[in-house]
């Protein structure tokens, strides 16, 4: 784990081996008591084609599947 602390502008420095590994662009998400740093991909549409490149449903059978997760974890 590494520990870094904005500087007087408010800005804050990745250390140098998380940027080789993850990248120089990122998305900041805010969760209820922290925050989330998401790498943004250089090419995100390629990114996305190698993350899926397994999957065998369709998109329709996908979207059926998330749907009744869905409802099962708000107990229907």
């Amino acid at each position: 784990m590494s520990e870094t602390t904005l500087d007087s502008r408010g800005r804050l420095t990745l250390p140098k081996a998380i940027r080789e590994r993850h990248g120089e662009r990122y998305h900041i998400v805010e969760l209820h008591d922290s925050i989330k740093l998401v790498p943004i991909a250089d090419d995100p549409l390629s990114a996305l084609r190698e993350e899926f490149a397994g999957v065998e449903q369709s998109v329709d059978e996908l979207r059926e599947h998330a749907r009744r997760d869905a409802l099962d974890e708000a107990g229907r």
